[in-house]
C-alpha cells in the first residue's frame, strides 16, 4: 500500500487523538470558516490579533501558528512579527500563507521579510509561490492565474532557500522540500467557489505540522485530507451555498479507512 497515503491516515488519527491548538493570525473574512473547519477535523482553533497575548499563548499551549496577511494592516504586521519571533523562540512551528503576494507591494515586502524567520511550511497557489520566490506572476487577488505545476521550480527553490516545506495548491496540489516532490489530485472545483477554503487550509496545515513526521509529510497530508473532504462534500452538496456546511460535515466524518481507500497521493513524477 502507498506509504504516503498510510502516513496521511495516521496523521488523521493523531490529529483526533491529540487535538492540537492552532493559533491563527488570519484575515477577517475567513476567521469563522477557519475555526469551524479546524474543529470539524479535530484540532482546536484560537484567533488573536495582539502580539503580547499571542506570545503568552505560544509559550503556554500552542502547537502551531498560522500567519495569513489576507487583510493586512501595518498594526497587524507588527503584531504578526511578535508572534512569529515568539514561535521561533519557543519552538512552535509556523505556517506562512502569502495571500495575494505579488499583486500588492506592502504584503509582498512583509512576507518576503518573514521568510528569514524560518517558516516550517509555506502554502500558496501558483501565482503566490512564484511571486514569493521573486518571479513574475499572474495572480488576481487571492486567485491564481499560474498553474501549480508551473510554479514547481520556484517552490523547490523557495524550499531550499528557507528550509520550509512548500505546498502549491491547484487542481493538483504539489508538496516539496526542495528535493522530493509529492502530488495529490484529491479535491473539487467547488472548493474555489466558496470564500475562505484556501485560507482555512493554511490553518489546517498548521494542525498537520503538529502531528506529522516531517513538514513535507504535513504538507502532503494537508493536501490529501483537505482535498478528500472537499471531494466528498461536493458529491453530497453540488452548489456553493450548501457546500460549505457539507465540507465541515465530511471533515468531521472522515475516517482513516476513507483516506486509505480514496486519497490520491504519490511521488511526482510517477
Amino acid at each position: 500500500m502507498n506509504a504516503l497515503v498510510q502516513a496521511a491516515a495516521r496523521d488523521l488519527e493523531a490529529l483526533r487523538a491529540r487535538n492540537p491548538l492552532v493559533l491563527s493570525f488570519t484575515n477577517s473574512v475567513v476567521q469563522q470558516i477557519t475555526a469551524n473547519m479546524l474543529l470539524a477535523f479535530g484540532a482546536v482553533p484560537a484567533m488573536l490579533n495582539d502580539g503580547e497575548e499571542a506570545a503568552d499563548m505560544l509559550r503556554a499551549c500552542t502547537s502551531a501558528l498560522l500567519i495569513n496577511p489576507g487583510t493586512l494592516s501595518r498594526e497587524q504586521a507588527r503584531e504578526m512579527r511578535i508572534a512569529v519571533q515568539t514561535a521561533r523562540e519557543v519552538g512552535v512551528p509556523w505556517v506562512l500563507d502569502p495571500v495575494a503576494v505579488g499583486l500588492l507591494g506592502f504584503r509582498t515586502r512583509f512576507c518576503s521579510e518573514l521568510l528569514t524567520e524560518k517558516p516550517a511550511l509555506i502554502r500558496g497557489n501558483g501565482s503566490e509561490i512564484l511571486a514569493l520566490a521573486g518571479y513574475s506572476a499572474a495572480g488576481k487577488g487571492p486567485e491564481s492565474n499560474d498553474a501549480a505545476e508551473a510554479a514547481l521550480p520556484a517552490a523547490k527553490e523557495l524550499a531550499a532557500t528557507t528550509g520550509a516545506a512548500v505546498l502549491v495548491t491547484g487542481p493538483t496540489d504539489f508538496a516539496t522540500d526542495g528535493h522530493s516532490v509529492l502530488a495529490c489530485s484529491n479535491g473539487h472545483p467547488l472548493m474555489c467557489r466558496v470564500t475562505g477554503v484556501g485560507c482555512a487550509m493554511g490553518a489546517f496545515a498548521g494542525a498537520m505540522l503538529a502531528v506529522s513526521s516531517s513538514p513535507l509529510q504535513a504538507a502532503a497530508s494537508t493536501a490529501a485530507l483537505w482535498g478528500l473532504a472537499g471531494e466528498l462534500a461536493a458529491a453530497a452538496a453540488p452548489r456553493p451555498g450548501s457546500f460549505l456546511t457539507a465540507f465541515a460535515d465530511t471533515a468531521d466524518a472522515l475516517t482513516p479507512h476513507a483516506v486509505l481507500t480514496s486519497a490520491r497521493l504519490s511521488t511526482f513524477p510517477g
